[in-house]
């Protein structure tokens, strides 16, 4: 899962939506740098992460793409499906996506010490709406260009938008398959 649905998941309190997001910037064990609240939100997007990387509906979803992007299929399908989310928001969340961004990013910017990988994009994500702009599909350009800088074969990105256009109907179906699960998931979560 990206940003998006680790927000939703996470819980809608202040502490819950950092540590939603903090679980892609934050590595290693904790220990107590964070306030709890924080923490158990960083520990659950860890849960998330591994309970949607084993689950069997993404094994099939992963399945689909070709071979040859079979190293990044992951990130690729993340971003896929919180373009599915976004696009189908009424179906899963109580209020509209733009009053839930709006809270994302209140929260945001109003928190003075981020760490430093998402101090330097929080600017971005709020000023461009990045939470919301996954609604539109051709927005996910733009979001593999970005990731593909950060790679060590960016290459291997290259047609992934190609590839998504071609799938877009069946991975579709896989995230409305998948997604509560990880809802239900998400609210029971094992103790760790």
């Amino acid at each position: 899962m990206n940003y998006l649905a680790h927000l939703h998941l996470g819980g809608q309190r202040p502490g819950q939506l950092l540590g939603s997001l903090y679980g892609d910037f934050v590595k290693g064990p904790l220990q107590g740098q964070y306030a709890p609240e924080i923490e158990a939100a960083i520990r659950l997007h860890r849960q998330i992460d591994v309970f949607t990387d084993r689950h069997p509906l993404v094994g099939t979803a992963l399945d689909r793409f070709a071979t040859t992007r079979r190293r990044y299929a992951g990130i690729v399908l993340d971003v896929f499906f919180d373009h599915c989310l976004a696009r189908d928001w009424t179906l899963y969340a109580d209020r509209p996506l733009e009053h839930f961004t709006s809270d994302v990013y209140r929260t945001l910017s109003g928190e003075r010490h981020l760490p430093e990988r998402l101090a330097k994009i929080a600017p971005y994500m709020v000023a461009d709406d990045w939470l919301g702009s996954y609604r539109e599909f051709e927005v996910l350009e733009q979001v593999l260009r970005g990731i593909s800088r950060r790679l060590s074969r960016p290459e291997e990105l290259a047609g992934a938008m190609d590839e998504l256009r071609r799938l877009y109907e069946p991975l579709s179906e896989d995230f409305a398959r998948f997604y509560p699960r990880l809802q239900d998931f998400a609210q029971t979560p094992p103790a760790s």
